[in-house]
Order: C-alpha cells, then structure tokens, then sequence
C-alpha cells in the first residue's frame, strides 16, 4: 500500500460485523482459560495481551501503522517524546556506556542526555553534525553504543545527512538512531538512507491537533546486534525471562521487543488506549496535512525572507538556505515541513515585542499542531543552555521559532505584517 492507505487502513482490519473505526479496548488486563496460557505469555513463548502496560490491542493496531509507514519490523508506543528517548537509549545503554549525538537536537533531548542520564552513568558526547568525518570520530570510545540525530533538527531546522551519520556509525558497529519528528514519515522514511532506529514525539505532526502526548520507538530490524559484539544483552541469556536469548528468540525484531519487555516492563512509560486512538485519528490524515504545512510554511518563509526587520529565515525550503541541497536529497519533493526559525532585527527584545503583538498566531508550548504557533526558545524549551550551548544548537537569543499551521496563509500573513509593523 502507498503511504496514504496505510494512514487508512494498515494496523487494523475489521472481520465481519465489527466496528469500522479503530475501537478503543478500554481495559487494563485480559482474561485467560488457564494457567498454562497466561504462562506462556509470560515466558515471551507466544504473542498476546495480558496487561496494557506492556500491550493493548489499540496500541497495538497504531503501532503496526507507525512501522508499516516508517519501513520497520515494529513499534513501541509511549507516554511522551522523552519516554520514547529515554526508553531507546536504556534498551542499549548502561552505567558506563556513552552515546554521540548532535549538538543541534530538541532542548529536552540534550537536558536529558546532559544531565539526567548523566546521573545513571551515561556519558554523552555532543558533536557539529557539520564537523569532518574525522573530527566525528574522535569523539567515539570504546563504550560508544549509539549515535543520534534530528532528520529536521529543532528549532535549528539543520537537516541531518542521514548517509553519512549512518556510515560513520556503523564504521564503529553501534546503530544511528534519528528523531523524525518534524519530518515524520511522509517526507522523510531514515531507514531508507542507513537509520537502524528512529523515535518520534506523536505529540507533534503525528497527532497534529495538541490534544494528546505520546512518542513512539520504531526498529528497522536491520542491524545485526550478534555481528556488532558490542551488545551482549541481545546474544547472552537474559535472567528474567528464564534464559531466553532475543536474537535467537525474535530475530530482527530483537530490538523492539527488548525495549518493550524489559524497558517498558520496569519504567511502564506506555500508552493509553484512548491515547492510541487519539494519535489514529491524526495518522489518518497525516498525508494530507504534511502536504500543506509545507505549502503553508514556504510561502510564509519566502514573504518574511524579504520583510525589512527580518535579520534571516531558517528554512530548507529556501533556496539560499545552507540546508536546501540536503532538503532536496532527503526530504520527499523538497517539502520541508512547517516550522521555521526566524531572527528578527533587534535581538530577544524585537523577537519578545514580534511574538506579544501577534493576534491569530498562538504563543505556545508546542509545536507542529494544525494552527499556528510561535515560541521564543531561548527563554522556554532552552532556557536552561548557557550561551555557548545554545549557539552550538544554532540557537541565538533573539530566534524566534514559528510553526505554521494549517489557516488560510493570506490571513497568516496578515497578522505577521500587522505584529512586524508593531514595534
């Protein structure tokens, strides 16, 4: 199917007499005959639900969409983009392990490797994704388990080369996980390009309405944890599950059923039933949406590129944007979503004064819903980065991040000229 039908139809297929529309299986246990069936399920010897923290036939059914549109052999949903970071890196790294990530990621992403998994004993090393192949490579070490990026980084808007990052991972035999959130996989597929993993914030575009959290983990199936010897919890018998071995056990879904098992098992970080049917309903237009996000969003780049108290517009849809080649390559007909990041004449006070005067577009604390939203992230979803920090995140103080929605853009722009011409 293309992508537009799996929006529709892929995760669940109704039998005769059954409901159309995705039901909601609004319970938190299963009933079983016996014993013995319970304990099988248990012993991870057949599949099924027994308990919605570790599965529910609604979360199941978007979770067979997500990997179906991303190209992987399963999915994980969560409770947050953050549960489904922190739930991918704990499936591969332990105290004393390390992980390589680009400096320019969502501002929660890098508290939570710089300081919270810190505190667990997880090293990270921040690197310029625009760095040479040898200077990225220094920062490896013989505990390095993983590497990640942003396919469209936030609120840098850099693009990430995908290929590259891959090759140099796999050089050193960890995998490259991308967060594509901004992209989602309607404009951009990783595991097309080298990805072994990617994660989601189903907050943003997926759900595309702000009316519910979640982040999801998808596995591509496609690295091969026994031939790396770097990861022996995959190869060896594990403890808690009677000695069983998962790359034996579950071949190139190792991966996800690890992170489901064992991770979500212990931190219970899951998805609700009406959750999973929330973020559905916004997967089934997903197609249609993307599409005009990016419309949306090149207009209003191109008329705020020209306006005389714009300082500069990020944006890969520009064609004098650095980014605009590796758009071109990665993202599907050069769409490059709806967000921007725009530096206003006049530094953090021009861009607080922009932002206080605009009357449709939303001050918020999110990003990527179906109207409107503008943020300061300097003084919100960053503000705990030093100045240093955020110009390595291609951040400055007066940036100003926009997230054009799905309005009419005359009436958008409107109100953009309207707030320009107020201060």
């Amino acid at each position: 199917m293309q992508q537009s039908t799996m929006c529709l139809h892929s995760g669940y297929t109704p039998g005769n007499g059954e409901p159309r529309v995705l039901p909601i299986c609004q319970s938190t246990t299963f009933r079983y005959e016996s014993t013995a069936a319970i304990a099988r399920l248990f012993d991870l010897e057949e599949p099924g639900f027994f308990y919605t923290r570790l599965g529910n036939p609604t979360v199941d059914a978007v979770e067979q969409k997500i990997a179906a549109l991303e190209g992987g052999v399963g999915a994980l949903c969560t409770s947050s983009g953050q549960a489904a970071t922190t739930t991918l890196v704990l499936t591969l790294c332990k105290a004393g392990d390390h992980l390589v990530c680009s400096s320019q990621v969502y501002g929660g992403t890098f508290n939570l490797l710089a300081v919270t998994l810190k505190r667990f004993g997880i090293a990270t090393t921040f690197i310029d994704q625009h760095a040479s192949d040898e200077e990225i490579e220094k920062a490896f070490t013989p505990q390095t388990r993983l590497v990640i990026g942003e396919t469209l980084a936030n609120p840098a808007l850099s693009v990430l080369d995908i290929k590259r990052l891959a090759a140099i991972a796999h050089r050193h035999r960890v995998p490259l996980a991308v967060d594509n959130t901004f992209a989602t996989p309607i404009l951009c597929r990783p595991f097309d390009y080298g990805a072994d993993l990617v994660v989601h914030s189903t907050t943003k575009y997926m759900d595309g309405h702000a009316v519910q959290l979640g982040g999801v983990v998808v596995d591509s199936g496609n690295f091969d944890w026994a031939a790396s010897e770097l990861f022996p919890e995959f190869v060896e018998p594990d403890p808690s599950y009677h000695g069983l071995v998962y790359t034996q056990a579950f071949g190139k879904q190792a991966f996800i059923v690890k992170a489901r098992v064992q991770i979500m098992r212990d931190l219970g970080c899951c998805q609700s039933a009406q959750g999973a049917f929330y973020l559905n309903l916004g997967l089934e237009t997903l197609p249609l949406r993307m599409v005009q996000h990016s419309q949306n969003a090149q207009q209003v780049a191109e008329y705020l590129s020209t306006h005389s108290k714009v300082a500069g517009v990020r944006y890969p849809g520009l064609k004098n944007d650095p980014y605009h080649a590796l758009a071109q390559q990665y993202l599907k007909d050069g769409m490059c979503s709806g967000v921007m990041s725009v530096e206003l004449k006049g530094g953090r006070q021009a861009g607080a004064g922009f932002i206080d005067h605009l009357k449709l577009c939303s001050p918020e604390v999110h990003v990527a819903d179906i109207r409107t939203c503008v943020l300061h992230p300097a003084s919100s979803t960053h503000r705990q980065m030093t100045d240093e920090q955020l110009n390595q995140a291609g951040i400055s103080p007066g940036l100003v991040r926009l997230s054009v929605g799905l309005e009419n853009t005359a009436d958008i722009l409107e109100d953009l000229e309207q707030a320009l011409g107020s201060f």
